[in-house]
């Protein structure tokens, strides 16, 4: 089984990637770095170790595009230890495929990454590392079988394209699309696999950069390429309040309100969120008004 180290200075993609290669039961370990620096420090301590030793590589994928020493950079200060670990390239751009299989990559990988051309990378670097490359029928989290997007999505609108998805899915460049669903529900995609979320059933949404996380009632979440913003003034009809530059809460969902040594926090289920001075007024005003009905 392999020992993976996943590289892109996108943290959002890098959570992505490593929850696909986990995903896989050929990957023994997957483990991710934010930067060039700390894949080198990973990678040296993984080389000093040895192989067969505790803190072995075995394929690094990575990314091409970080600031500093780009993804050719390290493949290029690789080739010249005698057994480094293989590479697999994970790129937006096409155009660098001659220069990485020139540094001799198992595999370059398009972004976004579907799980499928994962899963062939996956095979290639057990092939090249002489383990073996079957692969059993994908699971998904919680041991239901993943279903490919085509065949797990609603039948297309009239003028959606010919794939089986919803049109603003199918149209979609990215891998964690989001869209409406009507009124009531919200698509998001992970690795190629949709599931239509109800908007009654988030609790809170998350800023992570360019990207909000969806923590819905059951404890499970979604990320999304949508930023925060365009979520709070698209659901702002739906009771959801901004409550920090971070939190975008759903009124109903708030169980408590606490002051705290000039501190407010609320709690959500069991999530426990800080509110800024500068949205305390305006939400206790709220809650005042919703207890009123």
């Amino acid at each position: 089984m392999l020992r993976v180290l996943a590289v892109d200075d996108e943290k959002p993609l890098l959570e992505e990637l490593l929850y696909l290669l986990r995903s896989d039961p050929r990957v023994l370990s997957a483990e991710g770095a934010c930067d060039a620096t700390e894949a080198l420090r990973r990678i040296t301590r993984a080389l000093e170790s040895g192989p067969g030793g505790a803190d072995g590589i075995d394929v690094v994928f990575l990314d091409i595009h970080m600031a500093g020493l780009t993804g050719l950079d390290i493949a290029r200060l690789l080739a010249g230890f005698a057994r480094p670990p293989l590479i697999v390239f994970v790129t937006a751009h096409e155009g660098f495929a001659v220069q990485a299989f020139d540094l001799k990559a198992v595999d370059y990988v398009l972004k976004p990454v579907r799980p499928e051309r994962l899963a062939e990378a996956v095979r290639r670097a057990c092939a090249q590392s002489g383990l073996s490359g079957e692969q059993p029928a994908p699971v998904a989290p919680g041991g239901v079988a993943a279903v490919p997007a085509a065949r797990a999505a609603a039948p297309a609108s009239p003028g959606a394209p010919a794939t089986g998805l919803p049109a603003a899915v199918a149209t979609g460049a990215g891998t964690d699309r989001v869209t409406d669903r009507g009124p009531d529900q919200i698509a998001v995609e992970l690795g190629g696999v949709t599931r239509f979320v109800a908007i009654a059933d988030i609790a809170y949404v998350e800023a992570q950069g360019d990207y909000a996380r969806l923590h819905t009632d059951e404890g499970t979440s979604h990320l999304v390429r949508i930023p925060l913003a365009t979520l709070e003034e698209r659901w702002a009809a739906r009771g959801f309040v901004r409550i920090h530059r971070r939190h975008l809460v759903a009124l109903a969902r708030i169980d408590e309100l606490r002051l705290d040594s000039g501190t407010t926090t609320v709690r959500v289920g069991s999530a426990e969120l800080q509110v800024s001075r500068r949205h305390t007024r305006e939400l206790r005003d709220l809650l005042m008004r919703q207890a009123m009905g």
